[in-house]
């Protein structure tokens, strides 16, 4: 069978006080920053909450846990994201553009995927992955049609029912993570899908590389950086976001245009991997960044094959301005 085509915070006065509905990344991704959000929301340049900071840019959006709930709690004249990812602004786009059509795919695929035992849900999800594959040829990713709906869909079931919620591709741009086996996976969450397209209402989506977005920034621009992180070991090379991977090179080249930015007068925060948790000598980054302001936040590992090795690690934040903390 083949599966279907498918601001501000405020906390309103109450004898128990509940925090409006927030909008949460509605795809899981490798190196989301939700468990780090209080500690880099801490961080924050202090222009921000004095309203001096018009312009949020993300150029590496990724599951936007920042990015939706720094947008949620200040106000910005306007947002930009951008990812190299193109299936990942695509979702992003159809989000905010079509998100009831949307809703509708996915509430039927999740129906035909909980009516199944797991054998059948197991290969449903093959069925759905094998599509997914040999339509992105024949996608086109620069110009919005219908189809972006049903492959948006597809995206979102595949990250919901995956392994681990991971999104890897092989050599020739191929979804290649295998099934993932959960119980009761949400595959349709419709109110944070509606949130969601409510934020990207007033974000400009880009798809492209980092450097593509030097012209967006000045000095009333604060700019959040999270790329894929350098591998703490030889053997943690989990660079399969997409094909091209993100090297030591790219990470030297990344630091040249965070000086670009800087030079601009931009506030900017950039995270990455703390190459001293598993070599006190490595100072790759706090070389790269001298002259910033390098924190070490704690932080769970949660990406590894032995799952002993998920544990407590730290994570560099560096700025160009020193936090308040």
């Amino acid at each position: 069978m083949r599966p279907s085509k498918p601001g501000t915070c405020i906390i309103r006065p109450a004898v128990k006080p509940t925090a409006k509905p927030m909008a949460r990344p509605f795809l899981k991704w490798a190196g989301g920053k939700t468990q780090l959000l209080d500690q880099l929301q801490r961080r924050l340049p202090g222009e921000i909450q004095q309203g001096e900071i018009t312009h949020y840019l993300e150029p590496f959006v990724g599951g936007g846990a920042v990015f939706f709930a720094i947008n949620q709690c200040y106000s910005f004249e306007c947002s930009d994201i951008c990812d190299i990812n193109e299936e990942l602004v695509l979702a992003y786009t159809v989000v905010k553009r079509d998100v009831e059509a949307l809703i509708e795919v996915l509430d039927r695929m999740e129906t035909e995927y909980y009516a199944l035992d797991e054998a059948g849900r197991s290969g449903y999800f093959y069925q759905v992955r094998e599509i997914f594959n040999a339509e992105k040829e024949g996608t086109c990713f620069d110009r919005y049609t219908r189809s972006w709906v049903d492959r948006a869909a597809l995206l979102i079931f595949l990250n919901h029912t995956c392994f681990n919620g991971l999104y890897r591709v092989n050599a020739k741009g191929h979804f290649n993570v295998p099934f993932g086996r959960y119980r009761s996976p949400r595959i349709l969450d419709a109110e944070n899908l509606r949130l969601v397209s409510k934020v990207l209402e007033r974000t400009a989506i880009h798809h492209g590389d980092f450097t593509g977005c030097e012209g967006m920034v000045n000095e009333r621009t604060f700019v959040y950086l999270d790329p894929p992180y350098r591998p703490l070991n030889s053997t943690a090379q989990f660079t399969g976001y997409y094909r091209a991977g993100f090297n030591e090179g790219d990470q030297v080249r990344l630091a040249e245009f965070i000086g670009t930015l800087d030079r601009r007068g931009a506030k900017i925060m950039l995270s990455n991997s703390d190459p001293c948790n598993e070599d006190p000598d490595d100072t790759f980054f706090d070389t790269l960044y001298v002259g910033y302001t390098i924190d070490r936040v704690s932080a769970k590992r949660t990406i590894n094959s032995n799952a002993g090795r998920r544990g407590a690690i730290s994570e560099l934040v560096i700025t160009n301005y020193p936090p308040v903390i």
